[in-house]
């Protein structure tokens, strides 16, 4: 029996890190993400994962090979499989490529094998696979890939979807510099251990932001949306998670026309999230990052739809 898993790829719109202590962030999945494909093999055999060319088994030593036995034997173990994976977004640019993998690669999982796919079981086994890379994961990038649309996150309360009024352009803009989720917390972790007021302060300027993002949003006010996405960067640049090419790709978007501009993920590289606000905001801020070396795609959240 063989059986197919897709998962969405996410942008954080603000309050990454933040996150990890308890405070709300806003997030949306992303048209690119992952698929999966998953087969019943032989019992007696080892699963076995087939992902950026590599083959791994589930018994071996390497980090995939350990994140996939973990996903594996989350809960009730799944009886042995061939899964081959991939995916459509960039690896290390903070758009949770390794949680759409994991999500993707669940599902197939969990149809192969006969059992049903169930979102709680989906989201715990793609934890699993994420906590052997991350450390400690908030957990959003692993319920964006899941549940998808908009929506507010907190650890302690997980989902309240944020319904936008209007569409929401969004420019992805890549720094072509890749960096680890796990450092990146760490490092704020350390700095909060010598910093406790700045980093304690930031991240309540934070929470106030997300509430009143999540309130321009529902509203359809994307300049308000917009003025809170540059706060939000100013906070996380004090929280030294910026660097000179994503200050440089948020500079050049906002000169272009975008409404507002920040990193997005863990920050330290990765990528910056621009709101354009509509089609030719968004073609001439892909075109001034281009101009600039840089790379970049748009995606877009669709508003509600009214019946």
């Amino acid at each position: 029996m063989s059986a197919l898993g897709r998962a969405s790829g996410k942008v954080i719109l603000l309050g990454e890190h933040a996150v990890v202590y308890g405070a709300p962030a806003l997030a949306a999945g992303i048209e690119r993400g992952a698929r999966a494909e998953a087969t019943r093999t032989g019992d007696g055999e080892p699963s076995r994962l087939a992902l950026g060319g590599a083959v791994v088994s589930a018994v071996s030593g390497e980090d995939v090979a350990r994140a996939f036995a973990a996903l594996l034997a989350e809960g009730d173990p799944l009886p042995p499989l061939s899964v081959t994976a991939a995916i459509d977004l960039p690896t290390g640019a903070g758009l949770g490529s390794s949680a759409a993998i994991g999500v993707a690669i669940a599902r197939a999982a969990l149809s192969a094998a006969g059992r049903p796919v169930e979102e709680a079981s989906v989201i715990a086994r793609a934890t699993a696979w994420e906590r052997i890379f991350h450390g400690n994961p908030s957990g959003i990038d692993v319920t964006a890939a899941a549940v998808g649309g908009c929506f507010r996150f907190t650890r302690a309360d997980g989902i309240r979807p944020v319904v936008p009024a209007r569409d929401l352009t969004l420019c992805v803009g890549l720094s072509g510099v890749s960096t680890s989720t796990r450092v990146m917390v760490e490092a704020l972790a350390r700095l909060r251990a010598e910093q406790p007021a700045l980093v304690d302060g930031s991240i309540a300027r934070i929470t106030a932001l997300v509430s009143g993002a999540a309130t321009a949003i529902e509203a359809g006010d994307l300049h308000a949306l917009g003025a809170r996405m540059d706060d939000n960067q100013a906070l996380l640049a004090g929280l030294r998670l910026s660097t000179e090419a994503l200050e440089d790709l948020c500079a050049r978007a906002r000169a272009a026309g975008a409404l507002g501009a920040k990193l997005t993920g863990k920050g330290g590289g990765g990528s910056v999230l621009a709101l354009a606000g509509d089609g030719a905001r968004a073609a001439a801020v892909l075109a001034a990052w281009s101009a600039a070396g840089y790379e970049g795609f748009v995606t877009r959240v669709a508003a509600r739809t009214t019946s």
